[in-house]
C-alpha cells in the first residue's frame, strides 16, 4: 500500500487510535474523526479543584498483550495497586492477597476468615488452569455465569458473596456475577501475570500516548467534529457537518450506539452496564491504613467498592488531601443525588473503621456513566460481529468485536487495520 491509499476512521478513543497508528505505519493516508475536543472515548480524565479525575474508576491491566504491544509503559510512570484487597464489614476489616506477588500480605491472607483453606487452595489451582491457556482459547471454551462455573470449582459461598462478587462488581459492573466465565477467567490470568496500575497523569494519558503514535506515524486527527453519516456505496463517504470525505475504506470506531447508527450492523451489542463514581476527599493526615489495596463491600453494594486512588497515585491530589473513589452499580444510582452518595461512602467507611471519624470526607465530583460497558452475559462473545460485517469498504473496530476491554478495544483496532490492509492491497 502508499499514501495514495486513504483511510477514514470514525473516532479517537481506544480502538481508532491503534488502527488510526497502524494504518499509517504502512502507509496509508489516514484522516480521523473525533466527536468530542479530546481523544480517548471512554477513557478521558479531567482536573477539578487539583483532583486528578478519571472518567469513572478505571485501570490499566499491564498483563494485556495489546497493552504491552502498542504502549510504551514505562513512559506512564504506572503508579501500581498492591495485589489482592481488602474485604470491609462493618466493625472488621481483612486483607485476602496472592502470596506470590504479595508476600508482605501473607500473614494476613493465611488468617483471613472470610474464606476458607480450601478456598485458597482451589485459587492457587485456578491460577493454575487459565495461565496456561491464551485469550483466544478461554474466549473459545464454552461458557456459563461466573457464579455457576467458581460454585462448580468448589468455592465457598463465602469467597463468592463476600470477595468475588465485590470485586467482579468493579471489573464488569455486575455484582451478581452473571457475567460470562470467560471474562472472569482472562483477566484473573493478567491480574496473576502483572500489575494494576494508574498512569501518574491519569488515564487520559493512556489515548494520548496513542493519539501520539498515531500522528507520529502520518495520520491526522480532526478533534471536534462529528460524523453525521457513513456510506458504503462505492468508496467509503463521511459525512460531516461541514463536508464531505470520500476514501478508499472506513473504519467506524464509535460507541457502540453510534456505531449501529451509522453501519446498521444489528448484532453491535447496545445493553448497557452503568455504574457512578463519586470523587471524595480527606484531609491527607487520615488516609485509609491499607493504603493501596481496594476495599470491597462485603455487606453490600453502597458503594460497591471504595478505592484510595492517590495512596496508590500521590498525583491524584493535592499535598494536603486524600483522593477516594467509591463505585455504585447499576441504573438506579445514575440518579442518586451526590449528597447521598457521600453519606452512604460516609456510612460504609465508618462502620468498616470505627476507631475513625469520616466527618471531614468531602464530595469532590460525581462521574455517572449510562453506558460504561456493554452487557456480557455467558455467550454473548459468540455473536458479536465481526470488522468486516458492514458493507461494502466500512469496517468496525470496537471492544464489541471483541469483549469489553481496554485489552478487547485495541486488539480490536489493530484487526481493523489488518483486515483494511489485506482487502485494499
Amino acid at each position: 500500500m502508499d499514501d495514495s491509499t486513504s483511510v477514514v476512521v470514525v473516532g479517537a478513543g481506544l480502538s481508532g487510535l491503534v488502527a488510526a497508528r497502524h494504518l499509517a505505519d504502512a502507509d496509508v493516508d489516514v484522516t480521523v474523526f473525533e466527536r468530542r475536543e479530546a481523544v480517548g472515548g471512554r477513557v478521558r480524565t479531567h482536573r477539578v479543584d487539583g483532583f486528578t479525575i478519571d472518567r469513572g474508576f478505571q485501570v490499566l491491566f499491564t498483563a494485556y498483550p495489546a497493552v504491552r504491544r502498542e504502549l510504551d509503559l514505562a513512559s506512564l510512570d504506572l503508579q501500581a495497586f498492591s495485589p489482592g484487597a481488602v474485604i470491609a464489614r462493618p466493625g472488621e476489616r481483612s486483607v485476602l492477597s496472592d502470596p506470590l506477588r504479595d508476600p508482605l500480605s501473607l500473614t494476613d491472607s493465611m488468617f483471613n476468615r472470610e474464606v476458607t483453606t480450601t478456598d485458597k487452595l482451589r485459587t492457587l489451582a485456578l491460577r493454575q488452569h487459565v495461565g496456561g491457556r491464551d485469550e483466544a482459547e478461554i474466549f473459545g471454551s464454552p461458557d456459563d455465569p461466573i457464579d455457576d462455573y467458581l460454585r462448580d470449582w468448589g468455592f465457598s459461598d463465602r469467597y463468592v458473596d463476600n470477595f468475588v462478587a465485590p470485586f467482579y462488581g468493579g471489573i464488569t459492573l455486575d455484582r451478581s456475577l452473571s457475567t460470562s466465565k470467560r471474562v472472569f477467567e482472562y483477566t484473573f490470568k493478567s491480574m496473576s501475570e502483572g500489575k494494576i496500575a494508574l498512569p501518574a497523569d491519569g488515564m487520559a494519558a493512556v489515548p494520548a500516548q496513542l493519539a501520539e503514535h498515531a500522528r507520529d506515524a502520518g495520520a491526522t486527527l480532526h478533534l471536534d467534529e462529528a460524523v453525521a453519516a457513513v456510506s458504503a456505496d462505492g468508496d467509503g463517504l463521511v459525512e460531516t457537518e461541514s463536508r464531505t470525505f470520500e476514501a478508499d475504506a472506513v473504519v467506524v470506531a464509535t460507541d457502540p450506539r453510534t456505531a449501529r447508527r451509522l453501519t446498521g450492523v444489528a448484532s453491535i451489542p447496545t445493553t448497557a452496564r452503568s455504574s457512578t463514581t463519586l470523587y471524595c476527599a480527606l484531609p491527607d493526615d487520615a488516609p485509609l491504613d491499607d493504603r493501596r489495596k481496594i476495599h470491597l463491600n462485603a455487606a453490600d453494594d453502597r458503594p460497591n467498592i471504595v478505592v484510595p486512588l492517590s495512596s496508590v497515585a500521590p498525583s491524584y491530589a493535592p499535598d494536603d488531601r486524600t483522593l477516594l473513589a467509591a463505585t455504585f452499580l447499576g441504573g438506579e444510582a445514575l440518579d442518586v443525588a451526590e449528597a447521598d452518595l457521600l453519606e452512604s461512602t460516609r456510612d460504609a467507611l465508618a462502620a468498616w473503621y470505627p476507631e475513625r471519624l469520616f466527618g471531614g470526607l468531602d464530595a469532590v465530583h460525581t462521574e455517572r456513566i449510562e453506558f460504561a460497558q456493554f452487557a456480557q452475559p455467558p455467550g454473548v462473545h459468540d455473536d458479536l460481529p465481526d470488522t468486516r460485517d458492514p458493507n461494502g469498504p466500512v469496517y468496525l473496530a470496537g471492544d464489541y468485536t471483541t469483549w469489553s476491554s481496554i485489552q478487547g478495544a485495541m486488539r480490536s483496532g489493530r484487526e481493523a487495520a489488518e483486515a483494511v490492509r489485506a482487502d485494499l492491497d
